[in-house]
């Protein structure tokens, strides 16, 4: 099974195979809510679910209180992917996909391992990959040097952290944490932002921006480089803490994290959305 990235030839070979395979496409554009549904509906992998960003992936926008992308409840996402053909407590192999080299589709992953499902992974270059590779038939397996985590051996399961605003402004500054904005540069030092009302970083917190996990063809960098990426990281996953501007491509750092280390390092869900209400 696949806990972390999956290539378009592993799944395709799922897909052939009297595997219980579930697929969602998460195709969000933040500018046009409606356009990644639309997207679903013209062309998508087959008998592929979708997954909305603000209906299905958050919960409902408290003004003044929560970020652009809070979580919704454990249950309240349960009984959503349910009506999706997804079975609790089993072990179901869920691929995610989106057309953002998984900006939108590691936000799903980092839910399904929030509510203890193991055998999920994000599909490697996403959509585009995927025509790509259907286009050309390929039936090779992926040359490309990565380590596959469907393989790793962890002692236990996943184990997902999250952190409110509260413990977030207690951490930030504190020797034992260290607090990871995954926004592009200019977003994290405050000269552009094009989302939120008001524009810079949680004091504290280093700059590792998520589109750096990725090589030139959008595929994830090899785990040697990923490793050297988050070097400068605690040691321990638990004293890494993950946010961005919703909470939505910080799970895109926390994916590659966990690629690399087969841990899970803590996510601030309200991230810089929500952090910035204290701050007003």
């Amino acid at each position: 099974m696949y806990k972390a990235i999956i290539t378009p030839n592993q799944l395709q070979s799922l897909l052939n195979a009297p595997e219980d395979v579930l697929v969602f496409d998460c195709h969000h554009d933040l500018t046009n809510p409606g356009a990644g549904r639309e997207n679903w509906r013209r062309n998508r992998i087959a008998n592929a679910h979708f997954l909305h960003l603000d209906e299905d992936l958050s919960g409902a926008i408290i003004p003044g209180q929560t970020g652009r992308h809070p979580l919704p409840t454990k249950e309240k996402f349960i009984e959503v992917i349910k009506s999706k053909d997804f079975t609790p407590g089993g072990d179901q192999q869920v691929v995610l996909y989106d057309s953002k080299f998984g900006g939108i589709a590691a936000r799903a992953w980092w839910m399904f391992k929030w509510i203890g499902h193991q055998n999920v992974a994000v599909l490697e270059g996403g959509f585009p990959a995927w025509e790509t590779y259907v286009q050309k038939q390929q039936i090779a397996n992926d040359e490309r040097a990565f380590t596959n985590l469907a393989t790793l051996k962890t002692p236990h399961p996943a184990q997902v952290r999250t952190y409110n605003r509260a413990e977030v402004d207690k951490i930030r500054l504190s020797e034992n944490f260290t607090l990871v904005d995954s926004r592009t540069p200019e977003r994290y030092r405050g000269e552009h932002e094009p989302i939120d009302p008001v524009a810079g970083h949680i004091e504290g917190a280093i700059n590792l921006p998520w589109p750096e996990n990725l090589d030139k063809e959008g595929n994830f960098k090899p785990v040697t480089e990923l490793k050297s990426r988050f070097a400068p990281l605690k040691e321990q996953a638990a004293q890494n803490v993950f946010y961005c501007g919703s909470g939505v491509t910080a799970c895109h750092n926390i994916l590659a994290y966990y690629h690399a280390y087969g841990e899970m390092p803590g996510l601030y869900a309200g991230s810089w959305s929500e952090y910035l209400l204290m701050i007003k």
